[in-house]
This record gives structure tokens, C-alpha cells and sequence, in this order.
């Protein structure tokens, strides 16, 4: 188990960023690998079965994703691609390749009907993987392949329920029969029931039963058993889809659509996002690995001619949808050579379809090297098509919008100091993104229609999904001053174009924020302090204009000594000897102010003895013996 792993490991590190350099992507370089290291070449691994059994929860996972990002609303808007475009191509594609193999062959109508099924599939992973990487998922291509997809996905459940009626010339007891279901021995109106009653589980239970779970995990504060549960989810809908029969696939993407309205989606996409891709990967390479090549060298032809036909026959059918559903010439050629290969759905009908003796084990050993090569192939021509036309410009269904005030602005913490900030950008037209570890003020933050993104700031994958490539200014007002300079540190790495304004809690946190030079700070209880020190100077008998001078005095003398001190902080004797020399200065200059008529000395701002003390003293806004954080 363990060489396997380091095999596979060892193959996905060496193969992918070679092939991510030479433009070719990362799942042609894991299919690439498989190949490498399959029983074919170096023979480094052996059958594939059970392992790809294991990499297809990959599709699983990325299902859950992709159901995520689409909430329910959304989902609905796109009933006409899904439905249309998707069900067209279905519908075609089988009744395309159905009616040629009739015509060329002189099998039973029940096994041309069953290979048509299964070559109409797509491959979602592949598809989703190659547009992803290629920044072509928002196009209108993309988009309308994605629904397509969807769609196959879905049709997954009837093309299952339709097998074992064409067992007309099954061998085998009907007992041996099916795809392994709790439900196969039960009436079909019972099955359907069964099967209801399931996804009304799912659904009610993501929406009304995930929360308050979530939240009590939340509140531990523990990312691994935030995890274990999102992992635990995931799977369990998979186990019960999968025992009634079921696309587990498909249970898990009905799941990410129920949770796409979920404040905790964001923290789950960062959570299971590692997971998909590394199954995903290994997915890729139990293809590549998987490849029959004994077979291939024995029907070179014929396999060849197979693998282009079925090409050729999902191409025409998705240039004509393409053309009828108004996509464009460059995003109609996307469109078409996206999903012109087999999937890996076409596996499990394969299986089945084997299983249940419609197809002989020759049969289904030629069409999953048909449909394997197909998916081999598809990359190569995503990279072709990207080369050889002009990259098309990204739609976007919204639109286009450069103003600065729709460019996003991102409050990490959402406290009570968080608040003020947002309360003021908001009502100046400003659209905030509020991201939050707390999972009670998410509840009421919620409550104001406010978008909020559940976890940790300093997760460069969370501040990606709250938009920091788009926004234009991240406020930090989180309450801990080393969580504050970790998402400094993030934000400048990996968006070194976004505005840094922060929250510090206290002087010597100022300090840290100086040095880490950005666009600016304010102490918390500065501002709050000052006017109740003012108010203190009116209730003492000072005029009110007298004291409002006394505060902008102080304040402006206050600023530039924070300023100045900050080259002194670590060191002990010379900031003292600074700082008590900065006191006497604010004090000369308020008795100079409250007494115009008497000369005041101008204050030396360079007065500052030098010494290797590493201690840190305390100054006016401090406790004594602190100390800076580590």
C-alpha cells in the first residue's frame, strides 16, 4: 500500500508540473503518468480496479463543489441549458450512434441502444478540470458545458432503471441481475418511493439539520474535526445514494446545492478543495494506467477508427445544439470540442451492463478502451483549440461593472469595531465582504443581508473566495494581533494589489503594523479615549473650544511621536529616554497653547541615547512589563 502511494505520488509530482510547463495542463500530465507507469510501460503498478473505485470519490467530491457554487435560485435560471441543451445532446448523441451501429452491425438492438447511452456521456472531471485551469469555466461555453454535464450526470438514474429491461437475451439468473441495490427486490413504484424519500432527506436535512451541527462544530475551533465532519457528510450521502441504487455523484452535488446558501460554504469549499485534488489526480492516473494497449495492438485499425467515429459523431451533434442555442463561433467550437469524448459514467454502465450479461466481457473490454482513449485524447485537444484560435473573451452574466464602489471591499472580523467600518462603507455605496470565525455572528450579521464568509482570514483560498483578486481594500478588525500580521503576510503575498487598513489593539501592535508598512492603522480605544478626555476638560472648567484644541494637540503630537518612536521600539534605555523627552515636549506645547504670551523651547525630536537593552518598556497606552508578540 505504501509503495503504491509512493508510486503515485512520485508519478503525479514529476509528471503534472511538466506538463503544467509545456502548456499542456495538469490532467493530460496525470493521465501521461498513468501511462508511464502502468502494466504497459514500466509496469510500476498493477490492475486498476479497485483503486479507481477509490479515486472516483475525486468526482464525487468535485460534484459537491461544483453544487456549492450553484444555490437553488441559480439552479433554476439555468433549467433551460440543463434541460434543453443537455437533454437534446443526450437524446441525439444515443439516437445517433444507436442508429449507425444498426446500420453497420448485426448485434441486438439492446446492446447498440446500450453502447449509444454510454458513449453520449461526457466526462465531467476532465471537462470541469480543463476549463477550470484555463479560466474558460465562466465563458458562455463553459457555462452551457456545464450544464450539459449537469444534465448527463442526472441521466445517470434513468439509463441505470432502463438496463435491466433490455436483459432480452440475459444468460444469467435474475437474481444475479442489477447494480447491487437495497431496492432491487421491491416493486418499482416502492423503488420510486424509496428513492423520493431519499433526496427529500438530503434536502431537508442539508437545509434545516447541517446548520446548527455545523455551528456546534464551529464553536470548538477545531479545523480537523470541521473537517472530518464536512468529510463525513460527504460520504454518508454517497453510501446512501449508492444503496438505493443511485449516482453517488449526484446525491453529493444535490447536497452542495442545498448547502450553497449556507454561511459555512465557503469553509467547506477550503476544506475539501486538497481532497478533490488529489483524488481527482488519482483518478486521472487510474485512467491513464487502466489503458489496454495489448488490445489496442491487436485491432489497431478498427480501435482507431472507433475512437475518431465517436469523435466525429458527438462533435456534429454538439456543433448543431451549439449553432441552434445561438453560442457563437468560437464559443460553439469550445463547446464542441469540450465534450466530444466518453466519460467516466460511461464506466459504471459498462459495469453494469456487464453485469446483467447485455454486453460480453469482449464487448466491454473494447468500449472501455474506446471511451479510455477518447478521454486520453480530449486534453490534447483543448490545448489544439486553444492554440490554433483566438482565446474568447469571458462572459459574465452581470454587467460590466469598473466602478470602484462594485470592486468589493473585504472586512476581516465583524466585532464590534469590524462594524463601525462596515457601517460606514456601506452607506456610501461600498460592497462589503464580511469574513468571520464566529459562527454566532454570522447568525446576525446574516440578518442584514450582509455576504459573509465563514473561517479563518488568513487562509489565502478563503480571501480568494470572499474576492480579494477583484476588491480594491481589505480592513482587518480582528482583535488578535498575531492573527492580524498572518493575514497581512497572506494578503501581501498573494494579493499584493489589495489596500491594507487594520485594527491595532494597543501601541506596541502599532509598532509591528509600521514595520509592516501598510496603507494604515488606527489604535482601538485612541479615538474613544480622546473625546473622554476632552469631555473630562470641559467638566473641569476648560472652554469647550480650549479643550477641543487641547485634543487635536495631543492627538497630532501623539501621531508623530508614535512615528518617531517606533525606530526605538526593542529597545529599552533609548526609548525611554525618547518617550519621556516626547511628554515633556506635548506638555511645553499645551501650556504654550493655553498661555500664547509665555516662550515655550522647540522640542528636540532627535534626543535619543542608543543601547543594547533587548527589554521593552511600557508607555502611556501599556500595561507595565509587556512585551511585543513573537
Amino acid at each position: 500500500m505504501l509503495t503504491n502511494a509512493l508510486i503515485y505520488l512520485c508519478a503525479a509530482v514529476l509528471s503534472v508540473p511538466i506538463a503544467k510547463r509545456l502548456g499542456l495542463g495538469s490532467v493530460l500530465g496525470y493521465l501521461l503518468a498513468g501511462v508511464i507507469i502502468g502494466p504497459n510501460m514500466l509496469h510500476l503498478v498493477g490492475d486498476q480496479k479497485e483503486v479507481m473505485h477509490f479515486a472516483e470519490f475525486g468526482v464525487v467530491l468535485m460534484l459537491f463543489l461544483i453544487g456549492l457554487e450553484l444555490q437553488p435560485r441559480r439552479l433554476w435560471e439555468m433549467r433551460k441549458p440543463i434541460l434543453g441543451l443537455g437533454g437534446m445532446q443526450v437524446l441525439c448523441t444515443t439516437v445517433l450512434i444507436t442508429s449507425a451501429l444498426a446500420m453497420f452491425t448485426e448485434v441486438n438492438w439492446n446492446v447498440n441502444l446500450t453502447i449509444g447511452m454510454t458513449l453520449a456521456l461526457s466526462s465531467t472531471a476532465i471537462v470541469i478540470q480543463s476549463l477550470s485551469e484555463k479560466g474558460l469555466l465562466n465563458t458562455q461555453a463553459g457555462k452551457n458545458a456545464f450544464a450539459v454535464l449537469l444534465f448527463q450526470d442526472i441521466a445517470i438514474i434513468p439509463i441505470l432503471a432502463l438496463l435491466p429491461l433490455l436483459m432480452i437475451s440475459s444468460s444469467i439468473e435474475p437474481s444475479q441481475a442489477g447494480h447491487g441495490s437495497l431496492i432491487d427486490h421491491l416493486p418499482i413504484w416502492a423503488q420510486i418511493a424509496a428513492t423520493i424519500l431519499t433526496i427529500l432527506a438530503i434536502v431537508i436535512g442539508g437545509k434545516f439539520l447541517s446548520a446548527p451541527i455545523f455551528r456546534f462544530i464551529a464553536e470548538t475551533r477545531l479545523r480537523e474535526v470541521f473537517t472530518a465532519f464536512a468529510l463525513l457528510l460527504i460520504i454518508a450521502i454517497a453510501v446512501l445514494m449508492q444503496t438505493i441504487g443511485l449516482s453517488p455523484a449526484l446525491g453529493t452535488f444535490l447536497a452542495g446545492v442545498v448547502l450553497a446558501e449556507s454561511e459555512f460554504r465557503h469553509e467547506l469549499e477550503v476544506d475539501i478543495e486538497p481532497f478533490k485534488g488529489l483524488l481527482l489526480g488519482l483518478f486521472f492516473i487510474t485512467i491513464g494506467a487502466s489503458i489496454d494497449f495489448h488490445l489496442l495492438a491487436s485491432h489497431p485499425l478498427a480501435i482507431s477508427l472507433a475512437v475518431i467515429a465517436l469523435f466525429i459523431a458527438k462533435a456534429s451533434i454538439l456543433a448543431i445544439l451549439a449553432k441552434s442555442f445561438n453560442l457563437g463561433r468560437q464559443q460553439g467550437t469550445l463547446f464542441t470540442v469540450a465534450l466530444a469524448q466518453g466519460g467516466e459514467f460511461g464506466f459504471v454502465i459498462i459495469a453494469a451492463s456487464t453485469k446483467m450479461a447485455i454486453l460480453d466481457q469482449t464487448l466491454s473490454n473494447l468500449l472501455m478502451l474506446i471511451v479510455t482513449l477518447s478521454m486520453l485524447i480530449s486534453p490534447f485537444l483543448l490545448v489544439a483549440h486553444e492554440r490554433l484560435m483566438s482565446r474568447p473573451q469571458k462572459t459574465s452574466s452581470e454587467p460590466n461593472r469598473s466602478g470602484p464602489k462594485n470592486k468589493p471591499i473585504i472586512i476581516a472580523g465583524y466585532g464590534r469595531f469590524g462594524q463601525i467600518v462596515g457601517r460606514l462603507l456601506n452607506a456610501q455605496g461600498y460592497e462589503i465582504s464580511i469574513v468571520d470565525h464566529s459562527p454566532g455572528q454570522l447568525d446576525t450579521v446574516q440578518r442584514f443581508g450582509s455576504t459573509v464568509y465563514y473561517g479563518d482570514a488568513a487562509r489565502k483560498e478563503l480571501l480568494e473566495a470572499a474576492g480579494a483578486e477583484q476588491a480594491q481594500l481589505l480592513v482587518i478588525a480582528v482583535d488578535a494581533p498575531t492573527k492580524t500580521l498572518e493575514i497581512i503576510e497572506t494578503a501581501r503575498q498573494h494579493f499584493p494589489h489589495l489596500k491594507i487598513f487594520a485594527r491595532a489593539t494597543d501601541r506596541r501592535h502599532a509598532y509591528e503594523l509600521l514595520r509592516a508598512h501598510i496603507e494604515g492603522f488606527r489604535r482601538e480605544t485612541f479615538d474613544s479615549a480622546l473625546r473622554l478626555g476632552i469631555d473630562a476638560l470641559k467638566a473641569l472648567g476648560l472652554d469647550s473650544a480650549a479643550a477641543e484644541r487641547a485634543g487635536e494637540i495631543f492627538v497630532e503630537h501623539d501621531e508623530q511621536a508614535l512615528i518617531e518612536l517606533a525606530k526605538y521600539w526593542g529597545d529599552d534605555k533609548s526609548y525611554g529616554v525618547a518617550n519621556r523627552q516626547r511628554m515633556e515636549d506635548l506638555e511645553q506645547v499645551l501650556q504654550a497653547d493655553q498661555n500664547p504670551t509665555q516662550d515655550s523651547p522647540a522640542p528636540d525630536n532627535n534626543t535619543a541615547p542608543t543601547t543594547d537593552n533587548p527589554h521593552t518598556p511600557y508607555t502611556a497606552d501599556e500595561p507595565p512589563n509587556s512585551k511585543p508578540p513573537a
